[in-house]
């Protein structure tokens, strides 16, 4: 651990010596950042840094128990006296405060004269005391509780709490772990959870027990709230957003697709297939959907149309529309009618975040009018994509099945404790077949789990490929659509070699590439 980080912080030394103490384990190693082979480490101690002077520690025990400490500033039987104490006199000056929460850096700046107020005239604090009690009056009371330093970790995928329980995460590297965060009792709980709800507009109660919503920061929020509903108590699930979506290389590098699978996409996302990731919950769809927008001509319009902001588009004209679920019904906003306003707006490619039910149906009238779509939808294999668009409540009939060009279906796996995706099957969508009364299908790339590989099985015998791409490109001879491919697929390979795996960078090679085509690349990559 670097020495000028613990002598900087006297919480974190503390926190070490009582760890040291009470676990018998050796010093944790401090590391900036992490990085994916750290989950083959065989005993994980390490901690690494947050924000506003918060760590997270992940180590394993000495009865091989995983766990993941949040490391804060922490308050005495002392110092939480005078916090009360100082509490009791903020909340009576601040009556007159003019700002609101929402107004985040003035009702900061506002709190912090207050507190300045309360301690010249209550009681004395310390240099440390103060910095300890700022830093809760700023969590508890600016941001989002004791939770907060969990939504500044960027290696969290999922955070789970139910009831009075330690709340649990689902790191992207070491799997689920327990955390050291959690409420006192069931009164602390439903207390948090309605100042939350109310804080995001959408306020919980046990007439409204369960809400969907989106943090501030854009992670998506389930609360189901009631003990009639949820028998061990209140509980939550948070899913974090990222600011900087995953790339596609990055997740060539982790295997959730091949190099041949991500040029596949590319040549079909520039020649405007209607695409729909599929797969079961946590699966990645999101995250893959993200990473393949990059592979959309940069001069395109982009529309978006979702439930809650999820998804990132690096193109310059994005028109992003999300659904209003609040007010009387005739002030509703619902995905069905964002997806037929899309109609109107002449974006050259619609992106839904996730279809569920009869917006699904306008999604497939956009593709029929010449409006490609990508989406992501909840469906495991190709018969069952088929069976959940053509039954209630989307009800497309079987025979439009074919404007769907490609379906993508993920899996998630839990791997010796650890999470892997991976992208299962690429199908592609031929016709409808009167004779057979049914949809043709062809599977194009599928996973080995054995060598952990992707085959390519559609190599000369790609519909998309040979009958849809290669006569808007030009080609003469159908065939060589694969040499194209393969020469993008090295392109790929290069980037992951060269580990360009930073959202900015990567789109800056694409958005080079639609400006003056491969030519347009750097040459390491041609």
């Amino acid at each position: 651990m670097a020495k000028e980080e613990l002598w900087r912080t006297a919480h974190l030394q503390e926190y070490i010596t009582d760890f040291q103490r009470e676990s018998g384990l050796s010093r944790p190693h401090f590391h900036n950042k992490l990085v994916p082979n750290m989950r083959r480490l065989p005993n994980p101690n390490l901690i690494y840094p947050l924000e506003e002077e918060t760590y997270a520690h992940v180590y394993v025990d000495k009865d091989r128990k995983w766990h993941y400490a949040i490391v804060e500033p922490q308050l005495d039987e002392k110092d939480e006296e005078v916090y009360q104490r100082l509490l009791k006199l903020i909340l009576n000056m601040a009556t007159e405060m003019e700002v609101t929460p929402e107004d985040t850096e003035a009702f900061q700046e506002a709190m912090s004269d207050l507190l300045k107020k309360a301690i010249r005239m209550g009681p004395r604090v310390s240099g440390e005391q103060q910095k300890k009690i700022e830093y809760r009056m700023k969590r508890d009371f600016i941001q989002n509780g004791k939770i907060e330093p969990l939504l500044h970790d960027p290696n969290l995928e999922d955070i789970h709490s139910v009831g009075t329980r330690s709340i649990h995460i689902v790191h992207k590297i070491f799997g689920m772990l327990e955390t050291n965060v959690m409420f006192r009792d069931a009164g602390e709980l439903d207390a948090y959870l309605r100042l939350l709800s109310e804080r995001i507009g959408k306020p919980v109660s046990d007439t409204n027990p369960i809400i969907d919503a989106a943090l501030p920061d854009g992670s998506r929020i389930n609360i189901i709230y009631s003990d009639d509903v949820s028998k061990e108590g209140a509980s939550f699930t948070i899913r974090k957003f990222a600011e900087e979506p995953l790339t596609v290389t990055q997740l060539v590098d982790w295997g959730t697709l091949s190099p041949e699978m991500a040029a596949y996409m590319w040549m079909a996302l520039e020649y405007s297939m209607n695409v729909i990731i599929s797969g079961e919950t946590a699966s990645g769809k999101t995250t893959s959907l993200n990473s393949m927008l990059s592979f959309i001509n940069h001069n395109f319009k982009i529309y978006t149309a979702e439930d809650t902001p999820e998804v990132v588009v690096p193109h310059n004209v994005w028109q992003r529309l999300i659904t209003r679920e609040a007010g009387p019904e005739e002030a509703r906003v619902e995905l069905f009618d964002l997806i037929k306003a899309a109609l109107r707006s002449r974006p050259d490619y619609i992106v839904v975040g996730e279809i569920r039910g009869r917006e699904g149906n306008v999604a497939f009238q956009a593709m029929q009018t010449g409006h490609p779509v990508i989406s992501t939808f909840h469906a495991s294999s190709i018969s069952k994509l088929i069976q959940r668009f053509t039954g209630d409540p989307i009800n497309v009939p079987i025979r439009f099945i074919d404007n769907l060009n490609i379906a993508l279906f993920q899996l998630l796996i839990y791997e010796r404790g650890r999470i892997t995706r991976r992208v299962s099957t690429l199908e592609e969508i031929l016709r409808f077949s009167p004779a057979k009364g049914g949809v043709l299908t062809r599977t194009v790339f599928q996973w080995d789990p054995v060598e952990d590989v992707h085959r390519f099985r559609g190599r000369f015998n790609s519909h998309i490929l040979e009958n849809l791409i290669a006569p808007k490109m030009g080609l003469a001879d159908i065939r060589e659509i694969y040499t194209v491919l393969d020469r993008r697929a090295e392109i790929i390979s290069r980037m992951v070699e060269r580990r360009m795996f930073g959202y900015r960078q990567v789109n800056a090679i694409f958005r080079r590439y639609y400006q003056k085509g491969l030519e347009g690349l750097p040459d390491y990559l041609r």
